[in-house]
């Protein structure tokens, strides 16, 4: 998590994961699963315990400084849960966060 939704630097709101590749809902259940376990560990070993807390919502929100940094955690979490081209990322920017009048807008409001 980021953006309103969390105390650290991303813009973005939200980070989600899409097992596509799923052929049932038991299926996408289990790999959401086995991807969610293998972040908190992937955030763990880059960030440590205290990390690791979720928010309200259930999602994470370590010290991550920018979106590449936190897309390229889900994927690492992703590919050592053995899911590489089997579960998507989703992202709820939240734009409307980011307009702060007179035609402007601030990608980078949280820093």
């Amino acid at each position: 998590n980021g953006g309103s939704h969390a105390g650290n630097k991303l813009a973005m709101q939200e980070f989600m994961i899409l097992p596509t590749g799923a052929s049932s809902f038991t299926e996408a259940m289990r790999m959401g699963s086995e991807v969610y376990h293998h972040v908190k560990a992937v955030i763990k070993g880059r960030f440590g315990l205290d990390a690791t807390a979720v928010g309200d919502e259930g999602g994470f929100a370590p010290n991550i400084l920018n979106n590449k940094d936190a897309l390229d955690l889900i994927q690492e979490a992703i590919k050592k849960a053995g899911y590489a081209g089997k579960i998507e990322i989703g992202m709820d920017v939240a734009a409307s966060e980011f307009y702060k009048g007179n035609n402007v807008y601030d990608l980078d409001f949280k820093t």
